[in-house]
């Protein structure tokens, strides 16, 4: 389903965070809500994805703790969000490409649980927030990251839902076509249990968040729910 933007809001300056488990909806409906606002939009799940990547080709292993404290003192990790989404840079080298493979998925959900990682990339995550007009989207955003944010959404859906969302992304690519909806449905399902089973910053609504079960929802619907609570966060429902 497509959205389409409505009017922009006049408003004071928030800081808006996404939170809730893959296939939710979070990236779209964040990008979305971040256009609408003419807000900064950062995809942090992009950041770990790249450290993934980065793990993967030097041979770290996702519970070498001292060695993924080492690679990210010594990592410059760049990320840029345009019309086609989030792009990455690791050392001076794109990686965007090898994010959303199901390896990098997998191996992101390891490497994001262990405290190392977490410490690296806090303080990058709260320097891109600190002047707020931004739209923040993770998973745990609300929780850790920026207990502290204007307006904090937690996006879900069924597992079902979710993941024919996410074989239908995978027909895009010629890489993943033929792994089945079943597989995603275990994957999906084992991402979800390592992501709320973490000791560190385990995925969970943050207690103020507001709830927005996406299963039956069109993106329109999404996002105009999203927008509604905007308005009523900054106090002033006039439009220009």
């Amino acid at each position: 389903m497509n959205a389409r933007p409505s009017r922009r809001f006049q408003m004071r300056d928030l800081l808006i965070v996404l939170d809730g488990p893959a296939g939710a909806g979070k990236t779209t409906a964040s990008r979305l809500l971040a256009r609408e606002l003419c807000y900064t939009y950062v995809d942090t799940g992009a950041l770990y994805r790249g450290i993934a990547v980065a793990a993967r080709d030097a041979g770290v292993r996702a519970e070498d703790d001292a060695g993924l404290r080492a690679l990210c003192q010594g990592m410059d990790i760049r990320a840029v969000t345009d019309a086609g989404g989030a792009r990455v840079w690791i050392n001076g080298a794109e990686v965007t490409g090898e994010l959303r493979t199901p390896e990098i998925t997998m191996l992101t959900s390891a490497v994001s649980a262990r405290p190392a990682v977490r410490e690296c990339l806090l303080g990058i995550q709260r320097r891109l927030g600190q002047n707020k007009r931004a739209v923040f989207e993770g998973r745990d955003m609300g929780t850790v990251v920026f207990p502290d944010a204007d307006l904090k959404f937690f996006l879900t859906a069924g597992l079902a839902a979710r993941a024919r969302r996410r074989h239908a992304e995978l027909q895009g690519d010629a890489r993943h076509r033929d792994k089945t909806l079943e597989e995603v449905t275990r994957e999906m399902e084992q991402r979800d249990a390592n992501d709320s089973g973490r000791e560190h910053a385990p995925l969970a609504a943050a207690p103020d968040a507001v709830w927005i079960d996406t299963t039956e929802m069109t993106l329109d619907e999404v996002l105009r729910a999203m927008l509604a609570r905007v308005r009523e966060q900054a106090g002033n429902d006039a439009c220009l």
